[in-house]
């Protein structure tokens, strides 16, 4: 199972949408129907999770949503860029105390500036869309030990992933040969040899 959406409580939805627009995330869709249900939603850039909001998509109060995380490997340019797209950011800040990331921006337990040693999950920016739901920045440039899957496997073009069949099939016939008969289950062979190539 993936998260795929989630659902941003806004009281203004083209409001809510120029300013999703402004920071560069990618427009997915804007569905209106007869019985005044909207759907807007927005991919950040290098997200497998968008971000919906519009009418009738949530009962939450706007701007009730707080600590959405985006990831980010570099802090520094990250609140960077959204300071040059006009989005008001705070002051990256370390945690000094468990849980300061999810207290209001001057809480104690916030250090100036990012972690010290710039370990990852360690650096912290906030900033809010226009109803006030509060985006947590955090710096992640190695994940914990199991934390998420092996980079996904996928080819560029019909003819990249045309050669990896070929490969793969190369490999199978000498793995029959091996067995010295045919390989029922050469789909799940391939499909092993595939990924394991595309991991080396």
């Amino acid at each position: 199972m993936k998260i795929e959406a989630v659902a941003v409580p806004v009281s203004d939805v083209d409001r809510s949408k120029a300013f999703y627009t402004d920071l560069g995330w990618r427009l997915d869709a804007d569905f209106a129907f007869d019985n005044g249900f909207r759907i807007v939603q927005f991919t950040p850039p290098g997200s497998p999770c968008s971000v919906q909001f519009g009418v009738n998509v949530t009962v939450a109060p706007p701007g009730s949503a707080r600590g959405l995380y985006l990831v980010v490997s570099d802090i520094v340019a990250a609140h960077d860029e959204l300071a040059a797209r006009g989005v008001k950011v705070g002051e990256v800040f370390h945690m000094e105390a468990p849980g300061a990331q999810f207290q209001p921006e001057g809480s104690p337990g916030r250090g100036a500036g990012p972690e010290p040693e710039r370990g990852s999950y360690g650096s912290f920016a906030t900033f809010a869309d226009p109803d006030g739901n509060v985006w947590l920045l955090q710096e992640v440039t190695t994940r914990l030990p199991g934390r998420v899957d092996g980079a996904p496997t996928s080819y560029a073009s019909v003819d990249e992933l045309r050669q990896a069949l070929e490969r793969a099939a190369a490999a199978h016939g000498e793995h029959e040969k091996s067995l010295g008969r045919r390989d029922d289950d050469w789909p799940e062979w391939y499909a092993a040899y595939m990924v394991a190539e595309r991991s080396d």
